[in-house]
Parts: structure tokens; sequence; C-alpha cells
């Protein structure tokens, strides 16, 4: 009898401990801000969670080493349909667009870490 009330307790916090590291890994906001820059593109992609993924170029210019010379590019997801699609009618446009940044991806909600839910202006 106390063998059986032992194990529902370990299984009990086993539980636990995995709820709060998926919670925490997958669904806990990281970081919030703004990132503003030409859209480059934004497109619905994906084998059995079809999701929109974008990229926006951000301007200046970065060098990770010496001699060369990169753009910023800020790739992301969007969750919201009616987003995505007024993003795919102004693509090239200069957009600012407000993010949540997760600890890792969810197929359901994007291939990346990055997830946009607004847009603050469209120039």
């Amino acid at each position: 009898m106390k063998t059986k009330k032992t194990l529902f307790i370990v299984l009990g916090i086993v539980l636990l401990v995995l709820a709060g590291f998926i919670y925490f890994r997958f669904y806990f906001v990281l970081g919030e801000g703004v990132k503003a820059g030409e859209l480059n593109y934004v497109v619905k992609k994906g084998y059995l969670f079809k999701t929109y993924e974008g990229k926006l170029i951000q301007t200046g210019l970065r060098s990770k080493q010496t001699g060369n010379i990169q753009s910023n590019e800020f790739e992301f997801s969007v969750e919201n349909a009616a987003i995505a699609e007024k993003m795919m009618l102004n693509s090239g446009k200069v957009f600012e667009l407000r993010y949540k940044e997760y600890m890792g991806a969810l197929p359901w909600r994007g291939y990346s870490n990055y997830v946009v839910y607004e847009i603050i202006s469209i120039q």
C-alpha cells in the first residue's frame, strides 16, 4: 500500500516538472520588442501545419567576420492570417512589427522563435 502511494507521488512530481519544462520552453515569453525594416517576403508553408514565415531586412550593415558585409535580417513567424495577408499585399514596404520571442518553436506556431503579432506601421 505504501509503495503505491510513493509511486503516485513520484509520478506526480515527474509530471509537474515535465509540464513546467514544456511551459518554459515553448509558451513562456522570453522577450517582446519592435523591429523595423523592409519586408522581403511572407510565405505560407509547411508539410503538416501551414504557417506564415517572413523575413525583414533591417537598415544598417553588420559583419560576423572581418572584411565581410552582411545585412541585418529578422526571420519571423506570423500566427494571425489577417496580419500575414496584409503583409503579403504590402511586400517591399517598410514595416514596424511588434513580436514575442519564445525559447522554442512549435510546429503549429511556425518555424521561428520570433512570432509577429501586430503591425505598428507601414510606410
